[in-house]
This record gives C-alpha cells, structure tokens and sequence, in this order.
C-alpha cells in the first residue's frame, strides 16, 4: 500500500511541476499571441489588426513595430502583441477587433481602413485606444472628428496620396493622354473621397477622370475590362484593399490594350504598374508607433493627438514595364527611382 500511494504522490507532484512550468512559460492558447504579459515592470498588452496581405500593409506593420521600440516598447520582453489578419473580410475584423476589445488591451492599432473601422467600432464603448495606419481619410471613416483634434478614442496615421504629383507625372509619360481610368471599391470610404479629389486635381492637366466602382474581388476584372472599353489612356491606382488585392486581373487588362497602369506606391510598381508617385509605409508605420508608444506610456490621449500626414513622395517607375510600352522616360523624372517586375507577379 505505500508504494501505491506513494507512485500517487510522486505523479501528483511531477503534474504540479509541469503546470508551474507551463504558467512561467506564459502559454496563453491563444495562435495570435506574441510575448508574454506581465513578465516585466509596465509591460502592455495590445492587439494588432492588419486588413489584408499586400506589401505595403506588411511594411506599415514592420515600421510599426520598430516606432515602438523607439518609444521603449520591445515586442517579446515588455510587449506582448495579439496580431491578427482579416484576410479582407470586414466580418472577420469585427470579430477580431470585439474579441480584442472583450480581452480588455491596453490598446489596439489597426491597419488600413476597414481594420480600423472595425478596430473603432469594438473598442469605443470600452475606451480603449485605436491607432490606425494606412488610413486614406479618417474623417469620412468617421474615425476622428478632425486631423488636428481627433475628439476620439482613436487617432493615428493617414496615407493620404500625394494626387497632384502623381497627375503631374501621368502627363508627364502620356503626353497626349486624355482619359484616366479609376477602380474603386465603393465600399471603401477613402476611396470615395479620394476619387472625388482626382476629380478636382485632372482638369488642371486636361485629364477627365472615368472611374468604375466595383463592390468586390470578384468585378475586379470585369470592371477594368469595362474601362478599357470606355476608352481610358491608362489606369490609376488608389490605395484600395480590393483593387490592389485584384491587381493581377487589373494589369491583365490593361496589357491586353497596350495601355499603363499607375500605382500608389513603389510595391505596385514592382508588381507591374509604370510609375507611382511613392508613400514611404514603413516610416508611416513607424511614426504610428511612435504614436502608440506614447498612448501606452500615458504621455498622450488619442482624442488630443494630432493625425500624422506625409502628403510628400518619391517618384519610381519600371524599365520593364517602360521597355514594354515603347514609352521614354521624360526628362523631369530622369533622376527619379527605378525598379523592375519581381518575378511573382
């Protein structure tokens, strides 16, 4: 009998053993969990909501990260970060972001616009802070009542495209151009409004602006098809989640008509677009961090922290795609950056 109960014992033990094991590891059975919580002196606890896989999300991401850090905030040793992706579906952000919200973090960040709408609409009643990136309008989102005075729970960063530049470099490579052709997502609010601000800007370059809305992944290509037939001299790119999702189909119709696209940042123009342009992401991203960073230490309220903008940006352009059109690189972009197409696309 003893040495029954005492192989109960030791069993008894080892199994107390293994579970302090497991607690001081920090196992939270949660698959989007990095860091652990609580492992040191004012260590946060934020969740992180990216809308979908495209480079220039993942570089906002990347630069997020390091605007932390700057800020103190190491990911894996006082940070611990719940990072989730929606894949493009705005009913998994939501059920993301309540999730998140329901788990009380100190903070949520979200990228691109549907995130952050998600991110908002879950994290307001329980006043909990969203910094958002990759935002093109967060006033029409309804996510901060102004860039200067947030009013809000939410505050962050906006992508808004530097559109005049842009215009200035499609006429500059289509000189006799007359028609740009738009794809948008009519559900996305930045790219409502920022259609509405290429519409204002083409006429001073003799451009007529023809856009096409689409509603999901699926139009894409049969919406690009029915600008080709309106006749448009080439394609411009917002930074619309649907649309540059769908890119491939889009460049896939406007190959077959011999006429460019023009991306929103250096990413699409690696991809197959002509020119852009260029946001630098990742330093949006990080300037967003910093903004977290300072949310968490308790040196900033988001409803008081001013919207950080970069309306500047860097013209690229493609050699592959230059070559392809028989085009020539006008002599004001003659310093500008170049790039090829990347074998994956």
């Amino acid at each position: 009998m003893m040495k029954k109960y005492g192989k109960r014992f030791l069993a008894a033990a080892l199994a107390g053993a293994m579970a302090l094991a497991c607690t001081a590891c920090g196992g939270s059975g949660t698959s989007g969990i990095s860091g652990s919580a609580g492992t040191a002196e004012g260590s946060k606890k934020i969740g992180v909501i990216q809308f979908t896989t495209v480079p220039s999300l993942d570089n906002c991401y990347k630069g997020f990260l390091k605007g932390l850090q700057d800020e103190g905030f190491v990911k894996d040793k006082n940070l611990t970060i719940d990072f989730q992706n929606a894949q493009a579906e705005t009913a998994t952000a939501d059920t993301q972001a309540q999730t998140m919200a329901n788990k009380k973090y100190d903070l949520l960040g979200a990228i691109a616009t549907p995130a952050a709408m998600s991110a908002y609409s879950a994290a307001k009643s329980n006043d909990i802070p969203v910094v958002f990136t990759a935002v093109n309008d967060p006033v029409s989102a309804k996510l901060v009542k102004s860039l200067d005075h947030p009013g809000s729970v939410a505050t962050g960063s906006s992508d808004q495209l530097p559109l005049e530049a842009q215009v200035k470099m499609i006429r500059a490579f289509l000189p006799k151009a007359k028609k740009i052709g738009v794809l948008y997502t009519t559900s996305e609010p930045n790219s409502v409004s920022t259609l509405e601000r290429l519409k204002k800007i083409a006429p001073k370059y003799n451009f007529e602006v023809v856009g096409q809305g689409v509603t999901n992944d699926s139009e894409v290509a049969s919406g690009a098809q029915v600008l080709v037939a309106k006749g448009v001299d080439c394609f411009n790119n917002f930074t619309d989640n649907n649309v540059v999702n769908n890119m491939k189909s889009e460049l896939q119709a406007a190959n077959k008509a011999g006429i460019p696209v023009f991306g929103s940042e250096e990413e699409q123009v690696r991809g197959g677009c002509l020119g852009s342009v260029s946001i630098d992401f990742t330093a949006l991203g990080e300037e967003t961090g910093k903004i977290a960073g300072k949310i968490l230490k308790g040196e900033a309220k988001p409803q008081d922290t001013k919207v950080y903008t970069t309306q500047t940006g860097t013209p690229i352009y493609n050699t592959d795609v230059l070559t392809k059109l028989k085009l020539t690189v006008p002599a004001a972009y003659k310093d500008a950056a170049k790039t090829t197409t990347t074998k994956s696309a």
